[in-house]
């Protein structure tokens, strides 16, 4: 039996990957609450595909690939078929979205949406796992136990309704945060106890190994990530939020009528609707009453 190390660089690749997941369940989650807002079916679809993008391209694909650079056998190198690792990118993302989008659309039976998308989505973020492992190359038979196979897609299963379940739920900035730091740790958990379910029986090491070095990867990879993170952050700021779109239509209203006088209301910090009368003919004076009926 060889040995396996996973963590052949020390605590960089598990501190990366945790970062990296951390960020992406960010970003998704505040998508998830741009999707939540808005206004027409066209938009929530762009704010769930960044949202899947963000959660299955950064927070899971990009930290297994992560901390599969930790990852050595003793006695033989590694190499990885591109397009399966590939692959293993798209059924992260595809599988999250299909998730999204059955959690997300809709009014009725929230929970059992919930957990039906989390049943999709992780059972596909298993299938990215291992899709992973299989385009590993290497000199030796690999094998898998089946317990802890089994302990590895319960774990994505769990983690992928609880972020499913937070993507309709939270909404608020330190709420978001911290629900990322413990999607972060059950990504992490999923990917370890996989990585831990396999055994590898060393073959001839004069075998010739097809494919790319993970070193080779890690530039074309690291600038996709990079750049994503970068694409995703700025579709957040550019976007109006509901405070930017309720100011365009109050100064709207206020320069249709700035004819008569009388400016609109205009909702304040406490949900109390202020209304102001413009100079009047009397000295210019100006007066402001507060309505709360609505309160």
């Amino acid at each position: 039996m060889a040995q396996i190390h996973h963590f052949d660089h020390g605590w960089i690749t598990p501190t990366v990957s945790y970062l990296l997941s951390v960020l992406g369940s960010l970003l998704g989650l505040t998508l998830a609450v741009r999707f939540r807002t808005a206004k027409g079916s066209g938009e929530r679809t762009w704010w769930l595909i960044l949202s899947a993008l963000a959660i299955g391209g950064t927070a899971i694909w990009s930290m297994h690939f992560v901390a599969m650079m930790g990852f050595s056998v003793t006695g033989t190198p590694i190499r990885y078929d591109v397009g399966l690792t590939a692959a293993s990118a798209i059924i992260a993302i595809v599988a999250v979205g299909i998730g999204l989008s059955i959690a997300l659309f809709g009014t009725r039976a929230r929970n059992a949406r919930v957990l039906t998308g989390g049943v999709i989505a992780g059972l596909g973020v298993a299938a990215m796992h291992y899709t992973g492992m299989a385009a590993m190359e290497l000199n030796g038979e690999i094998s898998y136990s089946a317990t802890r196979v089994g302990m590895s897609i319960g774990i994505a299963v769990v983690a992928a309704s609880v972020a499913l379940w937070l993507a309709v739920t939270v909404h608020r900035p330190v709420v978001i945060f911290l629900s990322a730091l413990v999607m972060g740790i059950a990504v992490n958990g999923m990917h370890f106890t996989g990585m831990s379910a396999m055994s590898v029986v060393q073959d001839d090491p004069a075998v010739t190994l097809k494919g790319a070095t993970a070193a080779g990867l890690i530039v074309p990879i690291g600038l996709a990530v990079v750049f994503g993170i970068i694409g995703l952050a700025y579709a957040l700021a550019a976007a109006p939020t509901e405070e930017d779109r309720a100011a365009a239509a109050y100064l709207a209203a206020r320069r249709e009528a700035g004819t008569t006088g009388v400016i609109p209301r205009q909702p304040g910090p406490d949900g109390v609707a202020d209304a102001r009368r413009g100079p009047s003919s009397l000295g210019g004076s100006s007066w402001t009453y507060r309505d709360r009926s609505n309160r």
